[in-house]
């Protein structure tokens, strides 16, 4: 089974907590703080595994969570940092943030590495806050939270070259005479329904891959048929090689199908159509091969080069080849997501900005007033709750970020509901 579009969750690690701990020791009087820091979560890692060749894994598994940090300990030790976790991924593979539709990585060479969600830091233990005013602090920091997203994977084949046509028009007996791949050929629509890759060899020791992929058919680019399932294969391939059945025997116009093909190319994604193409005139051992090629020719610029060919007979295929080795010599790579590569680095600005945006007042139905925010959130999972000093700090936190005046400012009075995450509190003039 070949998928090649999947959603999964991924979190990286917590940090450790930091300890509250002080030095007990023999003939030490006023031995001081010794609380370690916690150790930094995991981060979690996809990497690129040239083995594998389908998303099939992710259909069985879609949870990856790395592994917390160990906490701060006694006598100034700190936590152990978590090993990261890594998840491996098929060569092509795009991971975009399903949130804000950001791609956060494109993954196709081997061994290629992307950290997805970052591991949290370590929570500060008691000897980090010693000060000459307070020197046996009672406070430690909990650990930072892991990043958690789900993120949408999608697999877009790499390969040099692409066939595209209607079904049915010899894509895939065209790839299994001039390679090794075994696809599957019956005489009906859609017998190709997942992609097929071979390598194909000139007689001059020149070589590419070539990618047989679904028949298209009008509205593809919308989705209809395999519409997307299609089309996402076809990004990376640096030249199309257009294949029409000029036989007619379907009962449709080569020139009707030409121009249906490159409109569905066009509307799925203008960058298609800058790629060179190459048009092959198919089936043309059929009785009225040679009218329909006259009759095609007329209807298309005459600058356009086009390939006649029989796949089943093997005729005409060494000319094509070379003009696709040739092609491929002076065709550049295309870069995929230029513009999502702007918007990734954007996405790095949009998350300072978030964490600069350090809290938001709302109001529940009940009258409470809420706080959220990504900074208010963080300082309030990494406060430690269970001792005096340390909530006494985060009040001290959140009054120096401004939330006590914000409050004041959106109508509250003395006594009224705070909440922040699932916790309430009071708020006190």
């Amino acid at each position: 089974m070949f998928v090649d579009h999947v959603k999964v969750y991924v979190k990286g690690g917590d940090g450790g907590n930091g300890m509250v701990a002080f030095r007990r020791e023999k003939y030490v009087p006023n031995g001081g703080p010794a609380g370690g820091d916690g150790g930094v979560g995991g981060d979690v890692v996809f990497i690129v595994d040239e083995g594998l060749r389908t998303l099939m894994d992710f259909r069985y598994k879609r949870h990856f969570k790395a592994d917390r940090g160990e906490h701060g300990m006694s006598k100034n030790q700190h936590g152990k940092g978590a090993q990261d976790l890594v998840v491996k991924v098929p060569p092509g593979t795009v991971v975009i943030d399903e949130e804000s539709g950001n791609i956060i990585a494109d993954l196709v060479e081997h061994g290629q590495k992307a950290v997805i969600a970052r591991g949290g830091r370590g929570g500060k233990g008691n000897s980090r806050f010693a000060t000459p005013q307070n020197p046996a602090p009672e406070l430690a920091e909990k650990g930072e939270p892991g990043q958690e997203r789900n993120v949408i994977l999608e697999l877009k084949v790499l390969a040099d070259v692409g066939l595209v046509g209607f079904p049915s028009v010899g894509k895939s007996t065209l790839l299994s005479v001039v390679s090794a791949a075994k696809p599957k050929i019956a005489e009906y629509h859609f017998t190709t329904i997942v992609p097929n890759l071979g390598m194909v060899e000139t007689e001059d020791g020149r070589s590419f891959v070539m990618a047989d992929l679904p028949g298209l058919i009008e509205g593809a680019h919308s989705g209809v048929g395999l519409g997307h399932q299609f089309l996402r294969h076809i990004e990376r391939t640096r030249v199309i090689v257009h294949v029409i059945d000029m036989s007619g025997l379907e009962g449709r116009d080569p020139y009707e199908d030409y121009v249906t093909i490159n409109e569905e190319l066009k509307q799925y994604n203008l960058r298609l159509t800058e790629r060179p193409q190459l048009i092959v005139a198919n089936k043309m051992d059929m009785p009225d091969s040679e009218e329909n090629l006259k009759e095609f020719k007329q209807k298309i610029p005459e600058d356009i080069k086009i390939y006649p060919i029989s796949a089943v007979a093997r005729q005409g295929l060494n000319e094509l080849l070379f003009a696709v080795a040739d092609l491929l010599e002076v065709t550049p790579e295309y870069t995929l997501h230029e513009i999502d590569e702007e918007a990734s680095d954007k996405s790095v600005l949009y998350r300072h900005e978030a964490q600069g945006e350090d809290f938001e007042i709302t109001r529940d139905d009940d009258g409470a007033y809420v706080l959220s925010g990504y900074s208010i959130e963080r300082l309030f999972k990494m406060t430690d709750f269970s001792r005096e000093e340390t909530i006494r700090r985060f009040a001290r936190q959140m009054r120096g970020m401004g939330v006590d005046e914000a409050l004041r400012e959106r109508g509250a009075k003395n006594g009224d509901t705070v909440r922040l995450l699932e916790f309430e509190f009071e708020f006190i003039e």
